[in-house]
């Protein structure tokens, strides 16, 4: 697979059973060539308050507009701030997609135990990180309860679990975890490098310093699922920047007896700014560009036989 292909999909491309992409440039069996808009992706539960222009990016590179010619524009104006504190101004966008038609269908009838997505991002040049933000990752659960999986929420969480990424001051990246409560999870989870942090009333920072996003460029952002069979804690999530894995964690409870459905549903495509409070907010106004937008459903991979 080329390099852009590889980086949307780090995966051997023989364990893609479908999937999609809204790369022109990836050529990989079975993953559809789909449009980055609302209609194509399916798009649903989009904030009111915020935007996602579809607009022709920054060019960092000679080879970058033939990969990027199209991306969703998030607009952050000074002292934008978490979309649930509506004493400052919005901003980001917040949105969920559950992707084409074919794969929703596949996600939601089938309930495939492993599941790829990923996307590119760019910060503006001169972007100030400040303390820290969020941005897109994986989604699951049981119908709507998968919905809301964030802001510290205590009810039906074995219901639902969201995966989305935070950046931190100068651009350290980390997985910010909502995870059914348990035992198994806490443990994995507090045990990833080269730091991670069980919030009290939060998710999980996990992993944070194992990568660095950089302005400027074009990071590719990918995440993959593999749900637990129920009754066992084995589950897996992996992220990978640009092609490379940089957090794996393993022995993860993410569906259980009262959840038996819990499946991935797709990406919970929101970035803002914070945290809650004014220490967070924007320090000036800035943009990010989101493209590339892909996923797929994966087959088992071949395990090792035992000797006989």
């Amino acid at each position: 697979m080329s390099s852009v292909a590889t980086n949307l999909f780090p995966v051997p491309p023989t364990r893609i059973v479908s999937g999609f992409t809204t790369c022109s440039l990836v050529d990989v069996p079975h993953v559809a060539k789909v449009a980055l808009s609302d209609s194509a992706l399916g798009i649903h539960k989009v904030s009111s308050q915020t935007s996602h222009n579809i607009v022709t990016p920054p060019c960092p590179e000679p080879v970058s507009r033939e990969a990027h010619p199209r991306a969703w524009e998030a607009f952050f104006p000074e002292g934008s701030i978490n979309p649930g504190n509506k004493q400052t101004a919005p901003g980001g966008f917040g949105f969920y997609m559950q992707g084409p038609g074919p794969f929703h269908k596949k996600l939601t009838q089938e309930t495939p135990d492993e599941v790829v997505m990923s996307y590119e991002v760019m910060f503006e040049e001169g972007w100030e990180w400040r303390k820290g933000g969020k941005l897109p990752g994986i989604y699951g659960g049981v119908g709507e309860s998968a919905y809301g999986c964030t802001g510290g929420r205590q009810t039906d969480r074995c219901k639902c679990f969201n995966l989305r990424l935070m950046w931190r001051e100068n651009g350290t990246g980390e997985l910010y975890a909502y995870l059914p409560q348990d035992a198994a999870n806490t443990a994995a989870m507090l045990a990833i490098p080269p730091r991670s942090i069980q919030h009290p009333d939060y998710g999980f920072s996990v992993g944070r310093g194992a990568w660095k996003f950089v302005t400027g460029k074009w990071t590719a952002v990918a995440e993959r699922v593999k749900m637990n069979t129920v009754g066992k804690a084995n589950g897996e999530i992996e992220v990978f920047i640009d092609g490379r894995s940089v957090i794996k964690a393993i022995g993860l409870v993410l569906r259980d007896q009262e959840a038996p459905s819990s499946c991935v549903r797709g990406m919970h495509f929101q970035t803002f700014f914070g945290g809650h409070s004014e220490d967070w907010a924007s320090p000036k106004d800035q943009k990010a560009w989101f493209t590339n937008v892909s996923g797929a459903i994966l087959r088992p991979s071949a395990q090792p036989r035992d000797e006989l």
